[in-house]
């Protein structure tokens, strides 16, 4: 039997837009109390007051505040019972043009805030023996796809953070759940042309998977499920077979012919999204 997300606490870091708003929208319809957590509280609260969620601040950047962040959401809404680490940036353009605060902002960001969030999540959860954690990799998790070098190397990282934390926690009663979006039509992918195989996913799909994913415990969740078949198959041919599978598909070419005019916003802002670890590395772009 499906499991009831009625009246349960989750929290969604980068819930103010995109990926984020359509979970928090999905949850709600749910009746669950959800909390959003973003850099940019003016439009969280915005879409927390149109969906019926709470709104509070959160750098992710930031491991105190972080974690005072989550304090806040337990003390205003009660225990969390599901936290989704969903912020993320994606900078793209080719690996020996990027800079090292570019560098650091994604290691920080899609990396080390989903390392410190998940942790801080097991602490709140394990004494109780329940909770869910859900962390938003990309299908970039599993393979490497030119211009967003350091970006698939931070979803490399959350996919062998769950693959490892899952097995920790075996027998807790806390669940984990990966989820591994392909393009989905977001500013996140604003310039990006998918001539490819696998069609652009909307973010009411993820948050759909995500749902099914909490109300019937699922670890892998692929958005769409064809990227899972097509992960699955590369990985059982040569590499070099594997690879002309790639191009065939388009896949190479997928982060590098885009249309930078359309990213100029998003870029900018994702430049902007890392205030606490700019401070503490003395780092400014």
């Amino acid at each position: 039997m499906a499991r009831s997300l009625q009246d349960k606490v989750v929290v969604v870091t980068g819930g103010a837009r995109g990926i984020g708003a359509a979970m928090v929208k999905a949850l709600v319809r749910e009746g669950s109390k959800v909390v959003i957590g973003d850099l940019d509280l003016a439009t969280a609260e915005a879409t927390a007051k149109r969906l019926g969620a709470m709104a509070l601040h959160v750098d992710v950047t930031d491991p105190a505040g972080f974690t005072k962040f989550l304090d806040e959401a337990e003390s205003r809404q009660g225990p969390i019972d599901v936290l989704i680490n969903n912020a993320g940036i994606m900078p793209l353009g080719r690996f020996e043009d990027e800079d090292d605060v570019s560098t650091m902002h994604q290691l920080e960001i899609n990396l080390h805030g989903v390392i410190h969030g998940t942790r801080e999540a097991i602490k709140r959860m394990r004494p109780r023996a329940t909770g869910h954690i859900v962390n938003v990799a990309s299908a970039a998790g599993k393979a490497g796809f030119p211009g967003a070098a350091t970006y698939c190397a931070t979803k490399h990282g959350v996919v062998g953070l769950s693959e490892a934390v899952r097995l920790e926690l075996r027998g807790s009663g806390i669940e984990m759940t990966l989820v591994m979006p392909s393009i989905v039509a977001t500013e996140l992918t604003a310039g990006v042309k998918n001539n490819g195989a696998v069609k652009t996913a909307t973010p009411e799909q993820v948050a759909e998977a995500t749902v099914d994913a909490l109300k019937n415990p699922k670890f892998e969740v692929y958005v769409p499920k064809s990227v899972g078949t097509l992960n699955r198959i590369g990985r059982l041919l040569p590499r070099a077979a594997g690879e002309w599978m790639v191009r065939k598909l388009k896949g190479d070419r997928l982060l590098v012919d885009i249309d930078t005019a359309q990213r100029v916003d998003y870029e900018s802002r994702a430049a902007a999204s890392a205030p606490a670890a700019d401070e503490a590395y003395g780092m400014k772009k």
